[in-house]
């Protein structure tokens, strides 16, 4: 008599663990479920958000515009017509000391975009990738510094 009793108990044993080995891997699909969401979370803060790209732009644009001969650099003159003429509260020749690197007496290209990675790393508070508008110099919500 208790030799069938253990034949069942074993053969329900077997029973449970082949049925517990092909409904394991169900969980595997709620695993994925959160990484396919991560991005979509990463694609809001972008909205939301300033990337170093779109700060690069930006920045870029103004360059432009303070290239007033169109040589591709920026003088020490051209930077200070082009902060008077913005009314900027800061001193433009320190603000263009800091961005001339070489002391070339010439802002170009390669010295704006090595000062504004170094300007978006500090800003960046969370090192996410992503200016949120408390991190911005001058929005309402962000501390109150120097530009």
């Amino acid at each position: 008599m208790i030799r069938p009793t253990l034949f069942v108990v074993a053969l329900g044993l077997q029973t449970a663990a082949a049925v517990a080995q092909t409904t394991a891997p169900a969980p595997a699909p709620a695993q994925t479920a959160p990484s396919t969401s991560a991005p979509a979370a990463k694609s809001d803060l972008t909205k939301s958000g300033l990337t170093l790209e779109k700060f690069e732009a930006r920045r870029e644009k103004a360059f432009t515009r303070a290239d007033s001969d169109n040589d591709g650099k920026v003088s020490l003159a051209e930077w200070t017509a082009f902060q008077t003429a913005r009314k900027a509260k800061a001193d433009p020749a320190k603000s263009f000391a800091r961005m001339d690197t070489n002391k070339d007496g010439f802002v170009d290209k390669g010295e704006l975009d090595a000062f504004l990675a170094k300007r978006f790393a500090r800003l960046d508070k969370n090192s996410d990738g992503v200016l949120s508008a408390g991190e911005r110099p001058g929005h309402k919500t962000a501390p109150n510094e120097e530009q």
